[in-house]
């Protein structure tokens, strides 16, 4: 039995980690739930219990064996190492994947990288995970060249205020109401009935944060440098499931039903084999797996396969993934 505590408990990944751990059974001694003070006090059930959450952390720094960070990046920068020396930190955040003595880690993927943390695992992107999950089986076969990616996310991506934001516009929309840009808006732009190519600021090259997070974890988690990803990252106005439009060029010959039988069996996904059933983000809403459909022969490579790829971005994208590493350890 471990003591764990939820750093972020009240946010869409802290609380979906809560539920996870409970459905899943994980072996919870004692677990502590910190929050911001606006959310002190508050309790959130557990198995048969209601836990309070608390807004200081240090009454149970010594007290806890696995932590799931699921705090903002600044703050996970000041907490996270706090209790790295004493605990297991697995972090949602994008504070550390980057850092070269940090494993990256998607369990159906690279669970190895493990064994190999001081104290902190990170949390890959949410669009990362779906990508690469069926990608892997892909890439021993017959070795990802590049990697063209168009995704279509989610607001919950974002974390409650986009969703709640995202919520507001639908009902201005339903009177016939014009949407404007509110005054504490998180988007650039009105979401509702609207798609935005930008998530994160841009770099001097004109890629988004996001779509760097894609390039660059891609390469750490598959060990592999060489690999080319070109990102386009775009909100579009759905609460849950993320979608992806991926085409892949391989080194080395591969075809569709190739492509087919090696995803039938392999772990965390779930294969839609016809073109006319594929998969879409309500169908993903609360499942563990990633979804996959529309495989067929790309037009533009020799040695080339498109697909849409599909997932619950703030269960399998962020909670679900820490909690199986969780327990993995």
């Amino acid at each position: 039995m471990k003591n764990v505590a939820v750093l972020g408990a009240t946010g869409l990944v802290g609380q979906e980690v809560i539920k996870i751990l409970e459905q899943r059974d994980f072996p919870v001694n004692e677990i502590f739930l910190y929050a911001s003070e606006r959310s002190e006090g508050l309790k959130l059930g557990f198995k048969d219990r209601e836990i309070e959450v608390l807004a200081e952390y240090e009454s149970f720094m010594d007290k806890v064996d696995i932590v799931f960070g699921c705090l903002d990046a600044t703050l996970a920068l000041d907490i996270v190492p706090k209790f790295a020396g004493k605990s297991v930190v697995i972090d949602n955040s994008s504070a550390f994947r980057m850092a070269p003595d940090v494993p990256l880690v998607v369990p159906e993927v690279n669970a190895e990288k493990i064994k190999e943390h001081k104290g902190i695992i990170a949390n890959p992107n949410c669009s990362t995970i779906q990508m690469l999950v069926p990608l892997w089986p892909l890439h021993k076969k017959a070795k990802i060249k590049r990697i063209f990616v168009a995704t279509y996310q989610s607001v919950s991506g974002y974390g409650k205020e986009a969703v709640d934001e995202l919520k507001l516009e639908h009902e201005y929309l339903a009177l016939g109401q014009v949407i404007e840009k509110f005054p504490e808006s998180v988007f650039p732009h009105p979401i509702g009935a609207n798609v935005i190519p930008q998530i994160g600021d841009f770099d001097d090259l004109g890629y988004t944060k996001e779509e760097n997070k894609m390039v660059n974890e891609t390469r750490k988690i598959f060990n592999d440098d060489s690999i080319l990803v070109s990102p386009t990252c775009v909100r579009i106005p759905v609460i849950c499931g993320h979608s992806e439009a991926v085409a892949i060029e391989f080194e080395n010959p591969i075809t569709v039903d190739e492509v087919r039988g090696l995803l039938k069996n392999a772990a965390g996904v779930k294969l839609f084999e016809n073109h006319q059933d594929y998969p879409v983000p309500i169908q993903a809403a609360g499942k563990d797996e990633v979804f996959v459909g529309r495989i067929r022969k790309d037009l533009a490579f020799e040695n080339g396969i498109s697909m849409w790829i599909v997932a619950d971005n703030v269960r399998k994208g962020a909670a679900l993934n820490a909690v199986q590493i969780a327990e993995l350890l």
